[in-house]
């Protein structure tokens, strides 16, 4: 069962001057596109973005992402776009999303980044390995608490959030129309698009 977050808990995940732009979670209002959504990315603030594609959601599903070779939703997951060993996974690009619509979608967010968790998973070699979904499995199944925030992002808002960083997923539980999401993957500046909170 979701539970809305305490002004307390919120201001305890702002984040403090130190930490870098590649490991923000930004949720953002986006202008309309104007451009082909191809470019984009690139018009938003990052020359150098990369159009990731489409991904069209089901009505009320708890998350969205599917394997491709198997047609079963992953579940929580990290990215692995830059394939990055877990050490260097701070330095990823982060990845933006707008919500296309029509219906209303949420981002499932963990507070656990890709380092606790290999750390917690791969004590003695973390550093060096690459990750797997099966490592967050591993986590969980080991008695470790995951904390999920749901974040709603209604039509045309979005987020620019580190994907290969911290687990994640979509979801359109509890709505009763579809969703299609476009996705960039760059760095995008703290701050260059307008934030929604």
């Amino acid at each position: 069962m979701w539970q809305r977050l305490t002004v307390e808990a919120a201001k305890l995940a702002l984040p403090g001057p130190e930490v870098r732009d590649s490991t923000l979670v930004e949720i953002v209002a986006l202008p309309l596109p104007t451009v082909a959504l191809e470019d984009f990315g690139t018009s938003v603030g990052d020359p150098t973005a990369v159009y990731l594609g489409q991904a069209h959601s089901e009505p009320d599903t708890l998350t969205t992402t599917i394997n491709q070779e198997s047609g079963q939703r992953i579940g929580l997951h990290l990215d692995n776009w830059d394939r990055l060993p877990y050490s260097a996974k701070d330095s990823a690009r982060r990845r933006l999303c707008l919500n296309l619509g029509p219906g209303t979608r949420y981002l499932l967010l963990c507070p656990l980044d890709a380092q606790g968790l290999a750390r917690a998973v791969h004590p003695d070699d973390y550093a060096e390995r690459h990750p797997h979904t099966d490592d967050l499995r591993a986590y969980v199944t080991a008695g470790n608490l995951l904390r999920c925030l749901r974040i709603r992002l209604d039509p045309g808002d979005g987020y620019i959030a580190p994907t290969e960083y911290l687990p994640h997923d979509g979801s359109t539980e509890n709505e009763l129309k579809p969703s299609s999401a476009a996705f960039w993957l760059g760095q995008w500046p703290h701050g260059s698009i307008p934030s929604l909170i």
